[in-house]
């Protein structure tokens, strides 16, 4: 997207016309390597739809081997006589498209596949992958690992941006986004936690079995399936939610104050944002100092060490901003990480803190040189800075630069409108502005290109 925002711009959401817009090409009757997101351009694929993934995993701490079985149930999206999948490192053992064995061969993190008989448009078609390895986590941009990361007791699972095919093939563009059962086996004593309701669990010949399925549509980078020695809760919010914690024993005095505000924010939150998007909730704290973050995992966010009060907000707050609400592309990461942050000033003004304004005016006090004006939020540049300061404070900053200009009863009813519109699926810049507008009934086109998309500090707050 251009530094200024284009009103008349608007993004189709589906795999195979996010490809042809953002300049990703291919064959008529094969699916593309990547939708072309600007910054990950191999993340994600053409010319299908997964609608569910079945994925059984078994994982040995000890060795760290990993063995899988996906199932992917999909719809075409155009003509097929070959497509991939994301999947790196790990070795593929079988292959089949609709009980038929595939051709496929790999060609890096791209797992081709040329089924026995072409796929018309339209047509549902199933995958099962089974697959084995030792799963490495990938080096982002940042220099930060996503995907699967082991730990002294088991893996820490957090895929942000693109570390979903360390652990399963995928449709790993968070413009496809599908429903999923897990079911993970893992030596006795240890705990695996996935996203979304336990169906169960049980024990037999010194290894346990976990059952998940999150019903809700979810990107890949959102999966989990975070094994490790955890004191495990469970109770019901007076919502009807199902909340699951997670915790490392060495974690748990720190983290228990905390986590036990989990449903008042859940509460407080949907007064703001509207109802809570899914059926479950809770927390998984681990003990991961080589990660060093917390991620939203749908439903279940994962934290590398005990959370602080304004982390469980945020994280909270993505369930929202980010798992309901899904980017369309990484560029547009400030709809995600801005939202979450000005939560945390809300939260703050809302329960004794610092309000908003003092948070804004302070940082907009730092000088021109500061990294809070590194970049503009709403172009970052590459995949190495969407984790950047700017994208989360000056993202922030942009909302709050909205209520100013807005008040409050547009500002809020624009942010249940956001949440509202887009549940469960994708929305851009573009649109959000153009929402914005419409609540409000003002033209915004200049402060959205101040704060989003002009270089350096702005001028005037």
């Amino acid at each position: 997207m251009p530094k200024a925002v284009r009103r008349t711009f608007v993004l189709a959401t589906t795999p195979v016309v996010l490809a042809a817009l953002l300049g990703a090409t291919a064959p008529p009757s094969a699916g593309s390597p990547g939708v072309g997101d600007p910054y990950f351009p191999l993340s994600g694929n053409g010319g299908y739809d997964v609608r569910h993934y079945d994925l059984t995993l078994g994982y040995d701490p000890g060795s760290g081997h990993l063995t899988g079985k996906a199932v992917l149930t999909a719809r075409a999206t155009q003509r097929l006589t070959r497509f991939d999948l994301d999947l790196s490192g790990l070795k593929v053992t079988g292959l089949t498209v609709d009980h038929v064995k595939a051709d496929h061969r790999r060609d890096g993190q791209e797992l081709v596949v040329t089924p026995r008989r072409t796929l018309h448009k339209g047509q549902w078609f199933r995958v099962a992958v089974t697959y084995s390895g030792t799963p490495k986590p990938v080096t982002d941009p940042d220099g930060s690992l996503d995907g699967w990361i082991p730990t002294d007791d088991g893996a820490f699972v957090a895929g942000e941006p693109q570390g979903a095919m360390t652990w399963f093939p995928a449709n790993s563009h968070p413009t496809d986004k599908a429903s999923y059962d897990f079911t993970l086996t893992v030596p006795r004593g240890k705990t695996a936690v996935a996203n979304g309701v336990l169906l169960g669990e049980r024990t037999r010949d010194g290894r346990t079995t976990f059952r998940w399925r999150q019903s809700e549509p979810m990107a890949a980078y959102l999966a989990t399936a975070t094994v490790g020695t955890f004191r495990t809760t469970r109770y019901t919010t007076r919502d009807g939610i199902q909340v699951y914690d997670a915790v490392d024993p060495r974690e748990a005095e720190k983290a228990a104050p905390v986590l036990k505000q989990l449903p008042s924010v859940l509460e407080w939150e949907s007064k703001l944002f509207g109802p809570y998007p899914f059926r479950a909730a809770g927390s998984i704290v681990d003990r991961a100092p080589n990660v060093g973050y917390a991620l939203e995992t749908q439903s279940r966010p994962v934290y590398s060490a005990a959370p602080d009060l304004s982390t469980l907000v945020h994280e909270s707050a993505h369930q929202w901003f980010g798992d309901s609400v899904t980017l369309t592309s990484w560029k547009d990461i400030w709809l995600n990480e801005g939202f979450a942050v000005y939560t945390e000033w809300l939260y703050s003004e809302q329960h004794g803190g610092d309000s908003a304004q003092k948070t804004f005016d302070d940082l907009y006090a730092r000088p021109a040189s500061d990294g809070l004006w590194a970049f503009p939020p709403g172009d970052p540049g590459s995949g190495a800075n969407i984790f950047g300061t700017p994208v989360y404070a000056r993202g922030a900053m942009t909302l709050h630069a909205l209520r100013t200009a807005v008040g409050d009863p547009a500002f809020f009813r624009i942010l249940r409108a956001w949440a509202a519109a887009h549940r469960y699926g994708h929305a851009t810049t573009a649109q959000f502005v153009r929402l914005s507008e419409r609540e409000s009934g003002k033209d915004l086109d200049a402060l959205f290109h101040t704060w989003l998309y002009t270089k350096g500090k702005p001028r005037t707050p």
